[in-house]
């Protein structure tokens, strides 16, 4: 006898399941197999029932439906046809009966309110749409009002009244202040669902004279605000504590009415001190688990989706230590209408019989009528096969032109539902959808389904043949499945051939074939095998398979589940695995792995890698199996398995695994089950319906597992209703008209029974319509075609089996495809904040517009010329992408007077949308950089010659350069400063009347309208008219240059290296030191804020001591280094304090080695020599007359000079760094004081003048400094350097005393 099933597990195709719709429901047009047969109208899109649209954007009414022959479109307004071609500002898109009303050209949104109908049309009948009721938004002023300041005392109630406009929709409230920020709320402060600001007590914190009520209108994006309220609280003492007392509601109860499926909302506030505390109860019940939550501190009792069920009294309590205050709120929960079962379309044949069937629910319940295309019924036209029956529709005999649209309308006083449900009757030879010559392919003992997919109207009956010219299948070893499948269960060789699928009806006969091949089993036949393996030998694992001839098998070899490790000591062969120099992280299970195209077999084996024994000992092994399993017990979900253990061969069980096998879903598969200690040879074994059991036993002790056991009997448990649903359900687009919706497919012990399938449903979200459903096979996706673009879905997968249903799945949201953006940002701006930074505001794209999950904007924007240089060059786009609706956006990085284009894109999931239109701006002068180089040539005795390249980057037009320089004594003091500017279009000067024998240092910079740009520094010496001294080397370019010249062997002057780099600021640079034996003077350049407080860090170069700090005085830019240890390196560096991290690079400088030092030999120079001639005649004439005057008992003039002239070495120094008092405002050449002393501002130590020649001055005029510099005559105030680039003064030095200023 023939057997029949429902469904295919796993062969069936989307079209199998789209034709069994075909014969009970409705024909999907969609599908290109079914594109020409004819189908009434069905509407598939539709604006809301209640449609609030923006007085200022244009109307879109959409109307989408299909059908075959396409439909024609027509619009009913307030009841009346409405005639579109007579008002040129309604548009109907083509192929579509979307509604466009032109609002922004002149159309004003109040004269097309009114209630809206569509209706599809094509030869086999007429489908409408709901009633759309237009109404635009509002957004009204607030009234005025004049508002008293409420002067409350301390501890009573207030209540702010709110009052906002009435608007459509109503305005979302919110209370905030002068500032834009939201007023706190707490248990004592709230606001109410009428949008009143509610004080349980008041406390003087409360005064202040700006709360201000805040109505949002969303739809039209605008806030409207209420005047301020002025609160002022005043004290008495002491405050008098109250009782609750409700503010709202009012009196002891209240009645309230919610609809079915509604949030209900209660709220009680209340007054009192302490602030009360609110609870709520349901009086005769409990609070709904689940559905209930609480808001505004337990204000608010908010219950979700309510059913009649939740109708009752509601009672809110207020506590607080002098006593309770409460309210009974009587809720009742009406419903509008709502289905229990919708029409759905009816395919019949000529002659078949029918039924429509409306049925819905409600509270009162609804009045149920019907439409024929939608006309009354009782005044349609008279068709002799239906027949009315209260909410059911009856057809008998039904004939071609009994096809049409039927409308169902259920309604009460609080809503309607329409439903369209067409009858369409087809008479369609037979039509197979399988493809021709299919080849099917399976191994032997499994089972072969052959597909042969139809269509035909009346349903076709469905033969299979085996031949061409073969008998009818009949018989236990076929089954013969409702959608046209031919299952073979067990194929064995002799099923391979050609069978033929017949499909007839009364109006003809089609047939197809298809050929099957069975093919041999891939085996095994030498499996590896456990081994055991002293550590650096070799093991060898067989792996020997048997196969079909017609298949290519692939051997794949694993180690613990995984990939091999990479190691050459792993060799693969033919049919074997070799390991050599085995390690003991060869241990492990190694599995052997045959995959053909249709079948995979595996076989496992153990290694285990002991040491080699020096002597015998007892060998611990691996325990052996198990053995003598038994199952007793069997029930529905459960059966206990006993067994035996095996030898533990010298080392205890710990515990036994249990795995089971499913011989029906995945026969020669082992599952882990659970374990159990190793003392329990039982276990009791939870079971899922519809698995074939067999189970093993392994045991485990401290070497490793045991073989498994030998298989149990096989247990074979009931079928059931599949206990659970897909999980990870989702519903994401790949094109802009459909929506793939996926999920992943329960496992086979999962089905809980044969014929496992998925039940997909889906409905637009918040859209009044039905859900739509299909019956697919065990696969884990499904297309919906035709939706609109990037809509949400709600979204359920159930599945189900021949014995029923899983439960009740949850649904998810989903989106359709999203397409590229339609419009561009609109009203780009750009606002240049300096030369190189501007800020771009857009408005945003509407989002309806995006047609996607909105990502965010993208800027191009690209140099288009340098306007100083007026030369364009390649254009580089840059790309700034600003996330979410951000709607300006910060350029930087611009290059100053320049001009740009940029424009604005908006990108959803898809791409970006297309481009604003190119905006241009330009962006101001800069500062420019610095000259590109500075060069000094030509030396002479008063001239310097200095030639410079333009800057790089002039950043705006050039207007001057202005060049500084100043003289520079041998002790690095800096002379007068001295500052020319120079036009733009010079690129040399010749610098005259300077001092010869001189270093200069020279400041250089280019300026524009808007100031001086970086500067570049270098140093020059005029030439003396002396032979021996080195011309200058000058560097060209690099920021500094180095003159050669003799110095003494105590001193050593150590220069940084510079790099050419973009100036960091602020920075220290350009650190010099100047050291002799026990000291150095640190000098450096600093650019950044005024008033730095620096510090000097030193330390022996090369030790890995801490590094000694010392403190500069004030924000001076040298210091001199006191202490140290002769002809010893050390290493130094400066910092700001309070600039974390903020300091020089480190300088390394070396001091002098103890030893006399040796002065330039000045006994060689003329004027030396003549100097000393008269100094030795005077002294010869002193000591003539002196002797002379003692041997008359006379005072010489030398003994008075030493009474009236103190010893200079005992003059007051300074104590805070041992340095002397500043140099002397006077002016060059003006004698000092008698008695005062004007060092060079240096630190020296008293047992380092030893050598100073201030013991020969000769009067005030004649003092020396340290360095032998006549500064009696030549003492002058130092000039500081300028902003841009200071430059201090190093240690004193002895070489060319006398050149200083000269």
């Amino acid at each position: 006898m023939m057997r029949k099933k429902s469904v295919s597990a796993s062969k069936a195709s989307l079209v199998l399941f789209l034709c069994q719709m075909i014969s009970a429901l409705e024909v999907p047009l969609d599908s290109k197999l079914l594109e020409e047969l004819s189908q009434p109208p069905t509407i598939t899109q539709q604006s809301p029932k209640d449609y609030i649209v923006d007085p200022r954007e244009n109307i879109v009414i959409q109307c989408e439906a299909k059908g075959k022959p396409p439909p024609s479109f027509s619009w009913t307004r307030n009841g009346t046809h409405f005639d579109i071609d007579k008002d040129a500002q309604v548009t109907m898109k083509p192929n579509s009966g979307t509604l466009v009303i032109n609002i922004m050209n002149g159309g004003k949104a109040e004269a097309y309110e009114g209630v809206y109908q569509c209706t599809a049309r094509n030869e086999r009948g007429a489908a409408i749409s709901n009633n759309i009721v237009i109404r635009p938004s509002r957004s009204p002023l607030w009234t005025k009002e004049k508002l008293e300041p409420n002067q409350v005392r301390e501890g009573d109630s207030l209540v702010l009244h709110c009052r906002p406009p009435v608007g459509l929709p109503p305005p979302i409230i919110f209370w905030m202040d002068n500032a834009f920020q939201r007023l706190p709320q707490s248990e004592r402060v709230s606001q109410g669902l009428n949008g009143d600001l509610y004080f349980s007590n008041v406390q003087p914190e409360d005064t202040r004279e700006d709360y201000i009520c805040y109505a949002r209108f969303n739809h039209t994006q605008t806030i409207q605000q209420k005047q301020p309220i002025s609160v002022k609280v005043f004290s008495t003492k002491p405050v008098t504590e109250r009782q609750p007392v409700l503010l709202t509601p009012t009196g002891s109860t209240s009645t309230k009415v919610e609809l079915r499926g509604n949030v209900l909302l209660l709220e009680c506030i209340a007054a009192g001190l302490p602030t009360p505390v609110i609870r709520w109860i349901k009086e005769g019940g409990e609070l709904p688990a689940n559905r209930t939550f609480f808001e505004n501190f337990k204000k608010t009792l908010k219950i979700i989706d309510v059913s009649e069920a939740d109708s009752g009294n509601y009672k809110c309590i207020a506590r607080n230590i002098l006593g309770s205050a409460h309210h009974v709120i009587s809720v009742t929960v009406k419903a509008a209408p709502y289905w229990i079962t919708a029409p759905r379309n009816l395919v019949l044949s000529p002659g078949e019989d029918g039924t429509l069937i409306c049925r819905a629910n409600g509270n009162p319940k609804p009045n149920i009528s019907w439409l024929a295309n939608g006309v009354p019924i009782a005044i349609a036209p008279e068709d002799p096969s239906r027949k009315v029956d209260g909410d059911t529709i009856i057809f008998s005999h039904v004939q071609e032109r009994s096809s049409a649209v039927y409308q169902c309308n259920a309604s009460n006083e609080y809503g309607y539902l329409l439903a369209n449900a067409f009858v369409n009757v087809l008479a369609e030879p037979p039509r197979i959808l399988t493809s021709a010559n299919k080849l099917y392919q399976v191994i032997s003992d499994s089972p072969a389904l052959l597909d042969c997919a139809y269509f035909g109207s009346p349903k076709p009956e469905i033969e299979w043949f085996k031949g061409v010219k073969g008998s009818i299948l009949r018989g236990n070893e076929y089954i013969f499945h409702d959608n046209g499948t031919l299952e073979i269960p067990v194929a064995q060789k002799d099923s391979t051939g050609t069978y033929t699928c017949v499909a007839r009806n009364e109006l003809g006969k089609i047939q197809n074939e298809v050929q099957l091949e069975v093919k041999d089993p891939t085996m095994i036949i030498k499996q590896p095998e456990y081994k055991v393996v002293q550590r650096y030998g070799h093991v060898s694992f067989e792996c020997i398979i048997k196969h079909d001839s017609t298949l290519l098998p692939t051997v794949i070899w694993l180690k613990d589940n995984d990939e091999l490790p990479d190691d050459e000591r792993f060799l693969v062969g033919k049919d074997n695995l070799t390991i050599m120099n085995v390690t003991d992280r060869d241990d492990g299970t190694y599995t052997c792995i045959v995959n053909t195209t249709l079948d995979s077999v595996s076989a496992s084996a153990v290694l285990t890698v002991v040491a080699a024994p020096p002597t015998p000992a007892i060998i611990y092994a691996r325990p052996n199996p198990p053995f003598d399993l038994e199952l007793t017990g069997q029930l529905e979900r459960s059966v206990e398995l006993s067994w035996i253990p095996g030898d533990e061969n010298n080392s205890p069980i710990t515990n036994f695994v249990i795995e089971y096998e499913d011989g029906l879903h995945e026969p020669g598969v082992w599952h882990y089950q659970t374990e159990v200690p190793g003392t329990q040879t039982t276990v009791q074994l939870k079971l899922s319906p519809y698995v074939n059991y067999s189970f093993r036993v392994i045991a485990v002790n401290e070497i490793g597992r045991s073989q498994p056991s030998e298989p149990s009997e096989q247990y074979l448990t009931k079928s059931a209703n599949p206990d659970e649903n897909p999980s990870n359900v989702q519903g994401i687009g790949s094109e802009p008209d459909n929506l793939v919706i996926t999920w992943e497919s329960l496992k086979g012990f999962q089905s809980n029974g044969p014929g496992l399938q998925y039940k997909v449903s889906w409905r637009q979200k918040d859209v009044d319509d039905e859900w739509t459903s299909v019956i697919v096979a065990n696969v884990s996706k499904y297309i919906v075609s035709g939706t609109p673009t990037f809509v949400p879905y709600e979204i359920k997968v159930q599945a189900l089996n021949d014995l029923g249903y899983a439960p009740e799945p949850s649904e998810v949201i989903g989106h359709s495809g999203e397409d590229l953006p339609m419009v561009a940002p609109g009203n780009v701006q750009v606002h240049v904040v300096n030369s190189t930074l501007a800020k771009v505001h857009w408005d945003p794209v509407p989002l309806k517009t995006v047609r996607g999950h909105l990502q965010g904007y993208k800027v191009y924007y690209w140099k288009v010329q340098s306007l100083s240089r007026r030369s364009r060059r390649h254009v580089e786009k840059k790309i700034l992408t600003f996330r979410g609706n951000k709607t300006f956006g910060m350029l930087p990085g611009l290059e100053p007077y320049s001009s740009y284009k940029l424009n604005v894109r908006v990108v959803n999931g898809k791409g970006e949308g297309p481009a604003s239109p190119d905006k241009v701006f330009k962006t101001p002068e800069g500062v420019p950089s610095s000259p590109s180089f500075l060069k000094i040539t030509n030396p002479t005795l008063d001239s310097l010659t200095l030639e410079w390249g333009s800057p790089t980057h002039p950043n705006g037009v050039l207007t001057s350069y202005i060049l500084k320089f100043q003289p520079i004594n041998n002790t690095h003091e800096l002379g007068p400063l001295v500052e020319i500017r120079i036009p733009a279009n010079e690129s040399s000067l010749i610098l005259k009347n300077l001092n010869y024998s001189t270093r200069y240092k020279f400041y250089f910079n280019a300026q524009t309208s808007v100031g001086s740009g970086s500067q570049i520094t270098e140093e020059a010496v005029t030439i003396m008219d002396e032979a021996g001294i080195l011309r200058p080397a000058v560097g060209a370019g690099k920021g500094y240059s180095e003159t050669l010249f003799a110095t003494s062997p105590v001193m050593h002057t150590v220069r940084p290296t510079f790099y050419k780099v973009q100036p960091l600021y602020p920075r220290i640079r350009n650190v010099t030191t100047a050291a002799a034996e026990t000291y150095a003077n640190i000098s450096w350049e600093y650019e950044g804020p005024d008033h730095a407080n620096f510090y000097v860090e030193y330390g022996v170069a090369g030790s890995k001591e801490d590094w000694k700090k010392e403190i500069v005085n004030g924000s001076r830019s040298f210091f001199v280094l006191k202490g140290l240890t002769p002809g010893t390196a050390y290493k130094v560096r400066v910092g700001a304090e309070g600039l974390s991290g903020f300091r020089s690079s480190e300088d390394v400088f070396e001091t002098g080695p103890a030893m006399a030092s040796r002065q330039v030999d000045i006994a060689t120079q003329g004027w030396f020599i003549g100097l000393m001639c008269a100094v030795a005649l005077l002294i010869l004439i002193l000591l003539i007359v002196c002797f002379i005057r003692r041997n008359k008992g006379g005072k010489y003039p030398v003994k008075e000079k030493e009474d009236a002239h103190a010893d200079p070495e005992i003059q007051p120094m300074k104590e805070d760094d041992g340095t002397f008092g500043e140099y002397s405002d006077a002016e060059d050449h003006k004698p000092l004081k008698k008695g005062s002393r004007t060092p060079s501002d240096r630190t020296v130590k008293k047992e380092d003048s030893d050598d100073s020649l201030v013991d020969y001055g000769e009067g005030v005029n004649g003092q020396f400094n340290e360095d032998g510099s006549f500064i009696g005559q030549y003492s002058g105030k130092k000039e500081k350097e300028p902003a841009e680039g200071n430059e201090s003064s190093e240690a004193p030095s002895p070489v060319n005393a006398m050149n200083s200023f000269v």
